[in-house]
């Protein structure tokens, strides 16, 4: 422990990956969990990379924020394992995909299991300053040599089939994937690796907007069907937390709508889609959202009812390492697994809430659009009457 060289703090957590001190080696050899990453940084030349540890075996939970929060693994926890991983990357235009390197990365983005590769590097491992808010940071990067897999990768029939479908979209191919039960993390990588979609428009997609895209086309598809079920009977309230993020679900008798609010000790974040579906991009709230409206829809359409939704997150002091949109995805969907309460109005809804809230419920709801116009906006089918 000492005093963080960025910030001043004793034994800061915030900056661990920027101060970790890093090995001077030019090859290792190790089980990738599998993982890549894409950058997004000087777009449409970015980096792109494998990361694997230096030690063998089936590594999965150092990358996977399913298993992390399967495991409840604190955020130390993760930082840790977060830590093992090396990221050996090469600068690639994002529409080359018939470079060497390149071929090898997406073997090991539709690989089910963790696989054995070797690297050689051109320079020593270097602290990475880059920093992608949808995925955790990565504190060992280095510019690749050349990599080769010293085992045959493990690829479901179906991700082989779908993959090589050069006329379907990337749209269909993603649906498709979830459908054969594939998680999202995986179904990212693939789509991140330039892997799907009609043959002559594929490229590499940047993590940060995989992971936007596939929680978004998942989730609107779901709502194409969902907007067509009745309305829940009763208010109902889900919550979960992990990792300093606390989440409260509101779920109105109503036609579809769905709100998030997010509130730190640093602001408050909040975007808004009615029935007819959102066309720009939730520049507030980001990634999250999409995470949070797929965990939503998934609920919905397992109940087969529609509803207005209202999430508030309330974000803790805890979680100030950035760990990912996985792990919210996740978080939300553990809400959907508890038994629902059950209201008669949303004032006792609310004073329930409040319970659980560190922050007043009140800076939540006096920001709320849906809870300001609900039962006093038109209802849908009068517009078609």
């Amino acid at each position: 422990m000492a005093y963080c060289k960025i910030c001043g703090i004793f034994n800061c957590k915030k900056h661990v990956f920027l101060v970790a001190p890093t090995d001077t080696i030019t090859e290792f050899s190790g089980s990738s969990p599998p993982e890549i990453f894409v950058g997004r940084y000087n777009y449409p030349n970015v980096n792109i990379g494998i990361l694997s540890p230096k030690f063998y075996g089936e590594n999965s939970i150092l990358s996977s924020p399913e298993e992390w929060h399967k495991n409840k693994l604190n955020a130390d926890q993760i930082v840790e394992l977060r830590k093992e991983l090396i990221y050996g990357r090469t600068k690639n235009h994002i529409k080359k995909l018939n470079d060497k390197f390149l071929r090898t990365m997406q073997e090991v983005a539709m690989t089910e299991r963790s696989i054995s590769c070797e690297f050689k590097l051109k320079k020593p491992i270097f602290q990475n300053m880059e920093k992608e808010k949808s995925s955790p940071l990565i504190s060992k990067a280095a510019q690749i040599k050349r990599v080769r897999l010293e085992e045959n990768p493990r690829i479901k029939p179906k991700v082989e089939y779908i993959t090589s479908d050069t006329d379907a979209k990337s749209r269909t191919s993603i649906l498709e994937l979830e459908k054969h039960g594939l998680n999202s993390s995986e179904i990212i990588k693939i789509l991140s690796a330039g892997l799907l979609g009609i043959k002559n428009r594929r490229k590499l997609v940047p993590t940060k907007w995989s992971i936007t895209a596939v929680d978004n086309t998942l989730s609107k598809e779901k709502l194409k069907e969902i907007k067509l079920y009745n309305e829940i009977d009763e208010i109902t309230v889900f919550y979960s937390e992990y990792l300093g993020n606390h989440y409260e679900f509101l779920l109105l008798p109503d036609k579809f709508s769905f709100e998030v609010i997010e509130i730190s000790a640093h602001g408050i974040w909040h975007d808004y889609e009615s029935f007819f579906a959102r066309k720009n991009y939730a520049e507030e709230v980001t990634g999250a959202y999409y995470a949070n409206r797929l965990a939503v829809a998934e609920h919905l359409k397992k109940i087969k009812r529609q509803s207005s939704i209202i999430v508030f997150r309330e974000i803790l002091p805890e979680y100030n390492i950035p760990l990912g949109v996985g792990i919210l995805r996740e978080t939300s969907r553990e809400a959907f697994r508890k038994k629902p309460e059950k209201y008669d109005s949303i004032k006792q809804a609310l004073e329930t809430i409040q319970k659980r809230l560190k922050i007043p419920i009140e800076n939540f709801s006096t920001n709320s659009m849906i809870i300001k116009n609900y039962k006093k906006q038109k209802r849908i089918s009068e517009w078609f009457s």
